[in-house]
This record gives structure tokens, C-alpha cells and sequence, in this order.
């Protein structure tokens, strides 16, 4: 069921203000929910029975749905399971870090069909270009994907990419400020160009791929380069006034020494970098590695004791502030690591257990470490596909209000 802990249900509106929009919501459905019936479309919608009967019609003859068969176990005759079909269209998705390029192409079900990475220190734009166009095709091919299939390209990248001062970035790298990125994507392709921050393309991914089908409301953690957020409501992303919410990275936390620093300064991949590096040992002997040596562990183990409990100062904010359902931790460390770390938080924020209302517990988030490169690949489907945000999940109260109110 969609969002079933909280109630959550997905709105239609009626057709005369806007037809579209309810076919959005059904395609929707059907694609977070992996199979429905036309029964179980209009009670999760709210739309009549026969307005779902036409709306499938119309995604049957588009390709965009197929029947997968009839569901048993009922009287009467069995209903049409209806699934979203896989190779109906397709996406480019592009994440842009201070330490690596990803570029990945998604299907509709969003599975991940072909996939590059690159690891590279402050790659300037055009080496993004080139490995762009040296690289797209033969993924397609590869994939079998038809170009003419394409629905476009999401790109997710830090904010400020080329001015916030990381260790080692060179002077160079002030070529990112400002750039149109869509420039870097015009070949071979002309396809429309979406751009996101990378926080918010990962948490973007998690709603429509991953425990955002469970949690209406959640805090997602981006474990990268630096360290960045994404808050999401009730299945739409909460930008803030200026659009940067969720920079939890900038805020400051006790460094140990009877001073404050920013959190992202330990709790990023270029914090353990360091930390790594004080005893001998690099980043690569941590992150693509399923089994470390007993002396990075070892390494490793006291990076997370320290990194969680600086992640326990913008965790208990987020808790007293914004109440989320709970809080995710996505990036490029292996998922075991981002457990431990994420189980460490936990125990650490039950010491405040008697200060603060509501302690969200704090898990990995489903999407392995592509997060921001898949979310990134959702915005073309979101944009011409999907319901706009703010329509897709509405609770009970929320419907009647609006009810009431046309």
C-alpha cells in the first residue's frame, strides 16, 4: 500500500480542472506500487471507477502501462493487475562531485540499466563533457535502449560546486560558478536538461525508489564529498525560502577540542579522507570495498565514533524542528559502514531521550550509493510524466478539506 503508516493517499481532482493531472496520479500509483487493479486505483486516487477505467485506457494505448496478469483468490472474476511498463521510456542521469562523475541510464521502473563512474578530483567541465559524449552511446547500446526513447537528462550536483573551499580544490575549479550545465550535454543528444542539487536529487530517488514509499515524511542525509539534505513532506521536497533547506552540513558542532566546527569538516568523504590519511591509508582502501583490513577497520571504527557524534547535533535539530518520520543516510560509503554509522547515531540520541519530544530513528537509505545520479534521472519522468509536487500524497483530512473548499 502507498504510504500506508501514515494514512497517505494520493489526489485526484476532478476532470474538469484538469484530466492530466489525474492521469499523473494514476501512472503514479500504479509505478510506486509495482502492480494495482483498477479497483485498488480508485480507492487509493479517490477517482470514480469509470474515470479510472478510462485514464488506464488511455496509458494502455500510450504504452506507458501493461496487464500483468489477473490477480486470484477473490469470488467472481479475477481483476487485471496493471504495471508500469519498463521500457515505455527511458532517462539520463548525471551526478557532478568534488571527487567523482556517475552518469547512469534509468528505465522507467527506475531500474538501472548502464552505469559509469569516474573517480576525479575536481573535475572541471569539460571533462564532465567528455566523458558525457565519449560514453552515452555505447552505454545505450549496451543497454539496448532506442535514443528516440529518451525523455531527457537530470543532472545533480552540490550547490556552490566551485566555490565552497574544500581541501585541494584548485583555483581552476572556479569554472563551475555559474556555468549553464545543459551546455556540457548538448551532444550527441538534444535533450532537455533538468538540474538538481545532488541532497535533493538523492532524496528525490529514495521517494519515488526507495523507503520514501513507506515514509510520507523523511530527512535524508548525503554522505559525499561534502555533506548535504533533503527534507521531504508528505512526498513533495521542501526547498526553504532561498531553496537551500537541508544544509546541515554548514552547521556547527563541538570538534572535540573545546571549539565548533562545521559538521561536514569530518562527516563527508573528504573528512575521512583526512582522517584517513593521518595514519597512512587513502579513501580508496574504504569506499568500493566490501571487506576492509584490520587496520583500516580499525581506522574506519574511530571515524564513526567521532562522525556520529557530530551528526547527533543537526539530527537532534531536525528532530525538534521538523519531526520527519525518520532521518535516511545515503552516499558512497559501503552500506555496511553507512549502518554502523547510522546504528551509532541512534544509540548516541537516546542520551537526549529525555530532553527531546520525538527522536527519529536514523537508518540507511534504500538507494545504494548511485542515489543522486538515479534521483537525477526522476526529474524528466517527474516533469512530464509524474504529478507536480505538493499533489502527489494527501492525507485523509487533507482531502476532505480540499473537498470541502471546491
Amino acid at each position: 500500500m502507498i504510504a500506508a503508516s501514515s494514512g497517505a493517499r494520493l489526489s485526484g481532482t476532478n476532470l474538469e480542472r484538469a484530466a492530466d493531472h489525474n492521469q499523473r496520479v494514476t501512472l503514479h500509483a500504479i509505478r510506486v506500487c509495482g502492480s494495482l487493479t483498477r479497483v485498488e486505483l480508485a480507492g487509493i486516487t479517490g477517482l470514480t471507477p469509470p474515470a479510472i477505467a478510462n485514464i488506464t485506457r488511455r496509458l494502455l494505448q500510450d504504452g506507458l502501462i501493461e496487464e500483468a496478469g489477473q490477480r486470484r483468490g477473490g469470488r467472481g472474476q479475477p481483476p487485471t493487475k496493471l504495471v508500469v511498463r519498463r521500457n515505455a521510456c527511458y532517462a539520463i542521469g548525471v551526478n557532478i562531485d568534488r571527487d567523482h562523475i556517475t552518469i547512469v541510464v534509468v528505465d522507467f521502473s527506475g531500474r538501472t540499466l548502464a552505469r559509469v563512474s569516474e573517480e576525479v578530483a575536481f573535475a572541471l567541465p569539460d571533462h564532465v563533457r567528455s566523458l558525457y559524449e565519449r560514453s552515452i552511446e555505447r552505454m545505450l547500446a549496451e543497454a539496448e535502449v532506442d535514443p528516440a526513447k529518451l525523455v531527457g537528462i537530470g543532472v545533480a550536483a552540490p550547490d556552490d560546486l566551485g566555490s565552497v573551499d574544500l581541501p585541494g580544490r584548485p583555483a581552476a575549479y572556479a569554472a563551475w560558478n555559474g556555468i549553464d550545465m545543459a551546455t556540457l550535454f548538448t551532444e550527441p543528444f538534444d535533450l532537455p536538461v533538468f538540474v538538481e542539487n545532488d541532497a535533493a536529487a538523492a532524496a528525490t530517488g529514495e521517494m519515488q525508489f526507495g523507503l520514501g514509499q513507506k515514509h510520507g515524511s523523511f530527512f535524508y542525509v548525503l554522505l559525499s564529498s561534502g555533506l548535504g539534505g533533503g527534507f521531504v513532506v508528505e512526498g513533495a521536497y521542501v526547498r526553504g525560502a532561498d531553496g537551500r533547506s537541508g544544509e546541515l552540513g554548514f552547521m556547527l558542532a563541538p570538534d572535540g577540542n573545546g571549539g565548533r566546527e562545521p559538521v561536514q569538516t569530518l562527516v563527508s568523504l573528504s573528512g575521512l579522507a583526512r582522517h584517513l590519511e593521518a595514519s597512512g591509508f587513502g579513501l580508496g582502501d574504504v569506499v568500493h570495498r566490501d571487506v576492509l583490513s584490520a587496520e583500516v577497520a580499525e581506522c574506519v571504527d574511530a571515524w564513526i565514533e567521532t562522525a556520529a557524534q557530530r551528526l547527533c547535533t543537526p539530527v537532534a535539530a531536525i528532530c525538534c524542528l521538523i519531526n520527519p518520520a525518520t532521518v535516511l543516510i545515503g552516499g558512497r560509503l559501503p552500506r555496511a559502514l553507512v549502518e554502523t554509522l547510522a546504528d551509532r547515531v541512534n544509540a548516541l540520541m537516546q542520551d537526549q531521550a529525555g530532553i527531546i519530544p520525538s527522536i527519529a530513528p536514523v537508518a540507511r537509505a534504500a538507494l545504494s550509493e548511485d542515489a543522486p545520479a538515479v534521483g537525477a534521472a526522476v526529474l524528466p519522468f517527474s516533469h512530464f510524466l509524474l504529478p507536480k509536487p505538493g499533489a502527489l500524497w494527501k492525507t485523509p483530512a487533507a482531502v476532505v478539506a480540499e473537498a470541502a473548499a471546491a
